[in-house]
């Protein structure tokens, strides 16, 4: 029986993950006022500049790890990676809505919104699907 590795499924979703948390970064980096235009932010002080630049590193940064443990088994340094990933997503979903309902951006959060709640249902589906594999593959 040979180790467990990451299917095909995990290797592209955390490959096209990492390169747009990488093309995140550098239009959070480059271009912060697109960002926030995007959202209906004016940029209209050098501290939205500032926090824009400085997250950016921080996207980069996930990127780099989700770039690097897509060919990782299944495994407890993997599942904290991508339990990480979730937690950060899920996390700017409800903060993008709850600007929203206070009205500090416009509808034009619910793209990014749709984006931080699709990538960690398709990692979670993706992981369960190893998982029932492996299940399968030990019942044999």
């Amino acid at each position: 029986m040979s180790a467990p590795n990451a299917s095909r499924a995990f290797r592209y979703l955390a490959t096209l993950s990492a390169l747009s948390f990488f093309a995140l970064g550098a239009t959070w980096l480059l271009a912060p006022a697109a960002m926030l235009a995007n959202w209906g932010v004016g940029f209209d002080s050098d501290a939205l500049g500032v926090l824009g630049r400085r997250a950016a590193p921080l996207y980069a940064a996930i990127g780099v790890m989700l770039l690097l443990v897509r060919t990782a088994p299944p495994s407890p340094g993997r599942r904290a990676v991508i339990a990480g990933f979730v937690t950060a997503c899920l996390l700017l979903a409800v903060l993008g809505v709850a600007e929203w309902v206070a009205g500090h951006v416009n509808a034009g959060i619910f793209a990014a919104v749709a984006i931080e709640i699709g990538f960690p249902l398709a990692f979670l589906l993706v992981t369960r699907a190893e998982a029932a594999s492996r299940q399968n593959d030990k019942a044999r």
